[in-house]
């Protein structure tokens, strides 16, 4: 069992702190949503009124925040974690954000002797829940070995990618082709639609051929074809498009900075930002499909 404080109770964050919980860790959490805060202590966790209280006496501290600003603004600075943290505190930070702004923390807890990964995650908020999320980590080999035995309490499968930073590269080349994928999958679906067929069909049929990928496979955009997608529940919940966007940005931000060649990763970005233009930004990605098929 481990003492262990967990910031950013969100979509992913509050099922995998309730799955650290189940494991039987000693869990305290801390987030600015009371009623996310409360239904991690309906579950059996701690709480504490600051992100300072919370970390008091932790020997291992997880962030699952939207944006690397929020990053930075936990960790760095005199007010920050890390300077006020005791050495040797594993510090892990599951958040999307770009390679460089997690090396810049990574390099603060360093001068503070205090362990870090980037392990961002894979999965989505159903593999959050099953505690079957892929969690791609960014860090020393000895760290990544301390933590492993933490993060197998929320996931299946723990990659170590490489140095600081190496999780969150791997990360958005992911993202960048789950969102190509769901752009293609939702247009193969609306172009068999308009030729008269019946999506839950043509699913099938594309899943056990060629075609066949994971948003496909498990997270089907045609609403009504895959019970439990969020497509059959107005594309509540789930993966957001803004966040999608976000990671949409840090794939294309890295591809100039090092002067890669990304064409449908760029379109995918154009996709999903005309889809959030016009008003879906809180819906989950797969909303996507409503671009070839308005409700």
């Amino acid at each position: 069992m481990a003492i262990i404080t967990f910031i950013g109770l969100g979509n992913m964050g509050g099922p995998m702190a309730a799955n650290l919980v189940k494991a039987g860790h000693d869990v305290t959490v801390f987030d600015l949503s009371k009623e996310a805060v409360q239904a991690l202590v309906a579950e059996g966790a701690k709480t504490a009124d600051t992100a300072h209280e919370a970390a008091d006496g932790a020997e291992c501290v997880i962030t699952m925040l939207p944006a690397g600003q929020h990053v930075e603004a936990v960790y760095l600075g005199s007010e920050g974690l890390l300077a006020n943290l005791p050495e040797g505190t594993l510090v892990i930070d599951s958040s999307t954000i770009a390679p460089e702004t997690a090396r810049g923390v990574a390099e603060a807890a360093e001068a503070h002797n205090i362990p870090f990964l980037d392990a961002p995650v894979s999965g989505g908020v159903g593999g959050a829940k099953a505690g079957t999320l892929s969690f791609i980590c960014g860090g020393s080999e000895e760290n990544f070995n301390k933590a492993k035995p933490i993060l197998e309490a929320m996931g299946k499968n723990i990659f170590h990618a490489g140095d600081h930073g190496s999780g969150q590269v791997a990360k958005i080349c992911n993202n960048m082709l789950l969102a190509i994928l769901m752009a293609g999958t939702s247009e193969a679906l609306a172009l068999g639609v308009k030729n008269g067929l019946d999506p839950a069909v043509l699913s099938e049929i594309m899943k056990q051929s060629s075609g066949g990928n994971w948003a496909l496979n498990v997270y089907n955009p045609w609403p009504g074809v895959m019970e439990g997608a969020p497509a059959s529940r107005g594309y509540e919940g789930g993966f957001l498009v803004n966040l999608m966007n976000k990671d949409l940005g840090l794939a294309f931000d890295n591809a100039v900075k090092n002067h890669a060649s990304i064409p449908m990763g760029s379109l995918a970005r154009n996709l999903f930002e005309l889809h959030a233009g016009q008003g879906n930004g809180g819906l989950d990605f797969s909303s996507i499909q409503r671009l070839y098929k308005p409700e």
